[in-house]
């Protein structure tokens, strides 16, 4: 199993950085893009350089409405996407997309393919949802801005399995402690608290960049990029 992180704050030589996330999970032979960043020239500039094509992303997942994880949406889009996000999102907006793709909303926890779930809308003020991640060694919970709480999402991912890493944006998550049990540790985009995450977890937390690849063997992080 592969990540591919095509859209982030920062961003490896060769790839250009943007204000929002996007990866790419290569999971059983299908490829799921969860997010799209903001500015969808950098998303294709990304994918491009990568070596990926938008025919190629099977499934396209939204986390929540705000500008930088959707901003890219149009970019990729294509009749034989399924696109999957929140039930909480604009008439308009859903009406757009799916003349564009297969539309599905999303309200509960609900399984979008074998090893690949979505939580469910959570949240009051902003309604979002992460992907859980089935590695083979438990869960990974993969998370745009985590506005109703970091550890709401790794709760609500729970019922899938083990969780076991995390990964995406943080957001202002201080309960630290919480990812003392975790094997792998991605904070990206809108981490208020990255450095200080890094520092604690050397041995389990790394940096998130634009370009990075991470390998999933049985769940343990593998590949390019800066290990901390």
């Amino acid at each position: 199993m592969n990540l591919t992180v095509l859209y982030d704050n920062e961003a490896l030589e060769g790839f250009k950085k943007g204000w929002g996330f996007s990866c790419l999970v290569e999971h059983r032979g299908r490829k799921i893009l969860f997010d799209t960043g903001w500015d969808g020239r950098k998303l294709m500039y990304n994918m491009k350089k990568a070596g990926i094509r938008k025919e190629d992303i099977d499934i396209i997942v939204l986390s929540h409405d705000h500008w930088d994880h959707i901003g890219g949406l149009t970019r990729v889009l294509h009749p034989k996407a399924d696109v999957y996000l929140p039930c909480s999102f604009s008439k308009r907006l859903k009406k757009e997309i799916s003349e564009q793709a297969h539309l599905h909303e999303v309200e509960g926890p609900v399984e979008v393919m074998e090893g690949i779930y979505m939580t469910g809308q959570l949240g009051e003020r902003t309604r979002e949802q992460a992907m859980a991640v089935d590695t083979g060694n438990g869960i990974l919970v993969i998370t745009g801005c985590a506005h109703p709480g970091l550890n709401v999402l790794m709760d609500a991912a729970g019922r899938f399995g083990r969780v076991t890493g995390v990964m995406g944006g943080f957001h202002d998550f201080d309960k630290l402690d919480r990812l003392g049990g975790l094997d792998m540790i991605v904070p990206c985009h809108c981490t208020e608290r990255k450095k200080e995450i890094i520092m604690r977890f050397p041995d389990r937390a790394r940096t998130c960049s634009a370009g990075q690849i991470i390998s999933l063997d049985r769940g343990k992080m593998e590949g390019s990029g800066s290990h901390h």
